[in-house]
């Protein structure tokens, strides 16, 4: 019996024994597993934090932290990197070690810290397992972002700029120079409303502007200077003494790029002053917070020519702490312009007799096509000798006759002025109702007559015949795109019938126009070929091409007569006398506007030896009353 019972018990026991041993594999095997697991999720933790990291989210949902919240942790990540701005950063994993329930993972951080520059370096952050959740140890002891930052402690991070190009004229002067400008500013922990009031009155700011813009900085308990006005040495010195007497006004001083004068050459050679927080988004790098930079104009289309790399210094807290990543700044280059300072400042001379009527005159270099003078009247913002979206008016005609000479008509054919005509239902009629009977055409072409104009629009030119032969004198040619900075270089469409044609032979309906573009045409007739403007010599915009492209010989001879018949015995004879040569030109009176009668713009548009021109004022009764005049002045000033 006790042999029948071993016999049963062995087998009991080699299965005991087998039991015993699937027990301890099946152990090891969830030992893996849970190994596997910690492994995958110690990875997943770190890959989480890289992204988020890359990111800018510290808090988004996808990133654990172990010690701090992710609320406390996107707070510490602005605090130590925001010194850099928003320039873009990359974070990957580069491995991930695991013991137990902690661990740590290699980050390597690339910062692109301006264009083509990157700052790189590894950063390894300590991983832990609490509770079935492993994230990043983040415990306040040491930092995140940086091996060698200790926690707590922000990253510096310096703009450095070295000489900043010059804008040259086109012999190769400076057009701006380095000069000292007073940044008047308001300091809201001393300065009164009274104060306030009177900086108002003294640099002419809106009234109430900076009463209320202290009243704000006041009540939020800001230390942060309200800035007013940055003024140059001329502007400032007549109103230091009674600015110093003001409590609060403050007016540090610092070094940037000044023209002649506060007037000369504006807009055309733009702004220069402080970046802002968009400009410093988008620029990949290149600015931060306090630089400063070109603006507008061509300081700020050339920025990046004129103003060369900055230089970039990152510390560990602040200028003495250690050196993390440094490169040193590279100069800036020239920008060579086609300017004249000679022409511009006859240009702008000229300009002042339109006193508070906004206005503007482009000259252009006949030989060359070259823009040598771009003037604004003073107080304007905007580029509109440039960039100036206007009806021609009767200048249009010097494009309308070329194409109607090209087609055969003469500057001896008859052609009727009436004083009014109706082209399908719509009246149109001469200026102050003029009237010249069957004439020669050069007698219309000298007189402007309108309906002359019109009627020949109607029954000699096709829809498109007035926009090719306006193209072909550089109006809406595509010149614009290559000069260097916006402008406008016009629009003739292709009129849609005979009522189109009719206002586009004498300048209105739908046709638009800058000085510049008047100024190009002129230049093309003078010249008898089209030369695509240029304005910046070097660099030279991409995709410029100057070739001359010649127009019609017989037609640009006859044209270049009749132009020289407005100034002799037209509307263009206030220039008649004009010193230095016979002047040839085209005067242009376009109505604006919805109210009646419609205001008008007056234009005067033509050359004279090796300058062509084009004026405009924008409001004025005629463009042989208003514009000519201004352009004898100019014309004068070059002598």
């Amino acid at each position: 019996m006790a042999l029948m019972n071993r016999r049963i018990l062995l087998p009991s026991i080699v299965g005991g024994v087998l039991v015993v041993g699937a027990a301890a594999g099946g152990f090891v095997l969830l030992h893996q597993r849970e190994a596997a697991r910690d492994d995958r999720a110690a990875n997943t933790a770190a890959t989480s934090f890289a992204r988020a990291w890359t990111a800018r989210k510290l808090d988004d949902p996808i990133a654990t932290y172990a010690g701090s919240s992710p609320k406390q942790v996107a707070a510490s990540f602005r605090t130590t990197t925001g010194p850099l701005g928003a320039v873009p950063v990359k974070v990957t994993v580069a491995d991930v070690h695991r013991t137990g329930e902690t661990g740590n993972a290699r980050l390597h951080v690339s910062w692109q810290v301006g264009k083509g520059r990157t700052w790189a370096y590894d950063e390894t952050v300590g991983l832990k397992k609490t509770g079935q959740t492993w994230g990043v140890v983040a415990d306040g002891k040491t930092s995140l972002w940086h091996p060698k930052l200790p926690a707590g402690t922000a990253l510096s991070f310096e703009h450095t700029w070295g000489k900043r190009g010059d804008i040259l004229d086109r012999n190769g002067q400076p057009l701006l120079t380095t000069g000292t400008v007073y940044d008047i500013g308001l300091d809201p922990s001393r300065a009164t409303a009274q104060a306030a009031t009177e900086v108002e009155k003294l640099t002419h700011e809106a009234p109430g502007s900076l009463v209320t813009a202290l009243a704000k900085a006041k009540a939020a308990k800001s230390s942060q200077v309200i800035d007013v006005i940055t003024y140059r040495e001329s502007d400032f010195a007549p109103i230091k003494a009674r600015l110093d007497a003001l409590p609060g006004v403050v007016h540090p001083t610092r070094d940037q790029p000044l023209a002649e004068s506060r007037t000369f050459a504006q807009p055309l050679l733009g702004s220069y002053g402080m970046v802002g927080a968009e400009r410093i988004q988008a620029s990949n790098g290149r600015f931060a917070v306090g630089d400063r930079a070109g603006l507008t104009g061509i300081q700020g289309a050339y920025d990046s020519v004129l103003g060369g790399t900055p230089g970039i210094s990152i510390r560990v807290g602040g200028a003495t702490g250690e050196e993390l990543y440094d490169v040193p700044a590279k100069d800036g280059t020239s920008v060579t312009m086609t300017l004249d300072p000679k022409v511009q400042r006859a240009a702008e001379a000229a300009l002042t007799g339109s006193k508070a009527v906004p206005s503007a005159l482009v000259a252009v270099n006949v030989r060359t096509g070259e823009l040598v003078a771009v003037a604004n009247s003073a107080g304007q913002s905007i580029d509109s000798a440039l960039r100036g979206q206007y009806a021609p008016g009767s200048t249009l005609k010097v494009a309308t006759t070329y194409a109607l000479l090209k087609g055969g008509l003469t500057p001896t054919t008859p052609v009727n002025c009436p004083p009014k005509v109706t082209v399908e239902g719509t009246t149109m009629q001469n200026y102050e109702g003029e009237k010249f009977g069957t004439v020669p055409f050069a007698t219309d072409f000298a007189k402007s007559c309108n309906t002359a104009f019109i009627g020949l629009g109607v029954s000699r030119l096709g829809n498109d015949d007035l926009h090719r032969a306006a193209t072909e004198l550089g109006i809406g040619a595509g010149w614009a795109k290559n000069l260097g900075v916006p402008a406008f270089d016009g629009d003739i469409p292709p009129a849609s019938g005979a009522t189109e044609r009719a206002t586009t032979a004498f300048g209105q309906g739908k046709t638009l126009v800058s000085p510049a573009a008047l100024a190009v045409m002129s230049g093309s007739v003078a010249r008898g070929s089209y030369i695509p403007p240029t304005l910046v010599k070097s660099p030279a915009p991409e995709g410029a091409d100057h070739t001359p492209k010649p127009l019609d010989a017989k037609a640009t001879a006859q044209l270049q007569q009749l132009m020289r018949l407005v100034v002799t015995s037209g509307t263009g004879t206030k220039v008649k006398d004009a010193p230095g040569g016979p002047v040839y030109g085209k005067t242009g009176t376009a109505e604006f506007g919805t109210k009646k009668p419609f205001k008008t713009r007056a234009w005067f548009t033509g050359w004279q030896g090796d300058i062509a021109f084009a004026v405009l004022v924008e409001e004025g009764k005629s463009g042989g009353d208003v514009a000519a005049p201004l352009a004898r002045t100019f014309l004068a000033g070059l002598r």
